[in-house]
């Protein structure tokens, strides 16, 4: 991903397309973060989201913001990940932007277990999983049945986390190999 973002960023810059430029730098970003490299990453997303936001852009903020979030959340920014969780929750009420809506509330959901707020947490989780029922979006709903599924094991909560994530893990027939499904794999044996 790293040289196709390169390569986005160096055509987007020989060629004055500042959105894409962007994007690529958002993305490169992220590319570092995921990798490890979370300060070099953060210093690109926040770069790469101040230019995006100079375009007049607006679709995609929600997943952008994200992402960020995501990154101090890694750098132990916890109050500015929380920060920007919240705005980009407000940018999905304000533009009607939802599809990563479930994704930002268990992002939420962590970012507050992580603080030791596990009720807050565990209404965060409950509300991703409605929306992504919802909409249908079953990767959202998997990734929100695996985070509850945690918290309530951590807890002692093994029977429940196991029927809540059985049959979410369950709707899958394909793509086993995949991280997602590998990690509820892991979750679901540890749990029995």
């Amino acid at each position: 991903m790293d040289e196709r973002t390169t390569q986005l960023i160096a055509i987007s810059a020989e060629q004055s397309f500042a959105y894409w430029r962007a994007l690529g730098t958002i993305y490169r970003g992220w590319a570092k973060v995921d990798r490890g490299d979370v300060e070099n990453g953060l210093i690109l997303l926040r770069s790469g989201s101040a230019d995006y936001c100079a375009t007049g852009a607006a679709a995609w903020t929600p997943f952008h913001l994200g992402l960020l979030a995501k990154a101090c959340a890694h750098a132990e920014q916890i109050e500015e990940a929380a920060t920007l969780l919240d705005e980009a929750l407000q940018t999905v009420e304000r533009t009607g932007e939802r599809w990563f809506e479930a994704e930002l509330h268990r992002y939420k959901g962590e970012l507050l277990h992580r603080k030791g707020r596990y009720r807050d947490a565990e209404a965060l989780y409950r509300e991703a999983m409605s929306i992504a029922d919802e909409q249908g979006a079953e990767l959202w709903k998997l990734r929100t049945a695996v985070s509850h599924a945690r918290l309530l094991g951590k807890h002692g909560r093994r029977s429940e986390a196991r029927d809540l994530l059985t049959p979410v893990y369950g709707w899958f027939t394909e793509g086993f190999g995949i991280p997602d499904l590998q990690n509820a794999k892991r979750l679901l044996d540890e749990v029995r």
